[in-house]
């Protein structure tokens, strides 16, 4: 991704981050799910929207994409060749490149499916735009996947470099953590980042983006393999751990009750 380019998120309904990625000039923005904050944000920025990313067809990522549409005329609108979402120009699968007109920003497509079938991730050299797929210290619930699905797609997701900052749409953060912890309550870098993010968030700022580095070392679904905390899940969640898939369910499971 080229240096002279800012990413910030536009906050829209109850947590979501629109990320708006742009140029001082023009912008791209991801998952909009309400159009109003990005209209408001791009006239205070004097920007000039390219184009629109979507990783996924659930309406709190897609609700904003037909009033952008009739404000912001002939942009295109990006998206999984397999989704649900109405309005998409332009379809999108695993391994292609997305360009845009005015924005120097190529970004490659992983499929990721799990959260749901259609959802995808776009990527630069050095910033990831994971949707549901990847919450700094979680990951998406499983809507219409399989547990085997999400572990492939999050395997995916951590084959691309330690450095690369995580854009995901939530801020669900403290949350997550808080979960963690008790998946691995001897964790020091969990507590660490609880200690970090409870400062970011008590000054008004986001939490995001994250990087892979840092979520290799916090986030129980990407440390599903490490099998010296398979004997504390499964006394846990009383669920037999056999593999990587199995943890990966067990803890997916354990969340969604938490």
């Amino acid at each position: 991704m080229a240096s002279d380019l800012n990413i910030f998120p536009i906050q829209a309904l109850s947590d979501n981050y629109i990320w708006c990625i742009n140029d001082g000039c023009y912008a791209v923005v991801v998952d909009p799910g309400d159009a109003a904050p990005v209209i408001e944000s791009l006239n205070k920025h004097g920007l000039r929207l390219d184009a629109i990313l979507i990783t996924h067809h659930h309406a709190d990522h897609t609700a904003g994409i037909q009033e952008l549409t009739s404000v912001y005329k002939n942009i295109p609108v990006i998206g999984p060749k397999n989704s649900k979402t109405k309005g998409l120009t332009h379809l999108v699968a695993e391994n292609e490149t997305v360009s845009f007109a005015n924005l120097d920003m190529p970004l490659r497509v992983l499929e990721v499916p799990g959260h749901t079938l259609d959802h995808v991730a776009y990527y630069s050299d050095t910033a990831l735009f994971c949707g549901d797929t990847l919450f700094c210290a979680g990951c998406g619930r499983i809507f219409e996947g399989t547990p085997e699905q999400m572990w492939s797609s999050l395997q995916k997701i951590c084959s691309l470099p330690d450095t690369m900052q995580v854009y995901c749409t939530h801020e669900y953060t403290l949350a997550n953590l808080n979960f963690a912890q008790a998946v691995e309550p001897n964790n020091e870098d969990i507590q660490t980042a609880i200690e970090s993010v409870k400062q970011l968030r008590s000054a008004g700022l986001p939490s995001l983006p994250s990087n892979l580095a840092l979520e290799r070392s916090i986030n129980p679904f990407l440390r599903a393999d490490i099998q010296e905390n398979w004997p504390f899940l499964e006394k846990h969640t009383q669920q037999k751990v056999a593999n990587s898939v199995s943890a990966f369910a067990a803890i997916r499971g354990w969340k969604d009750k938490f």
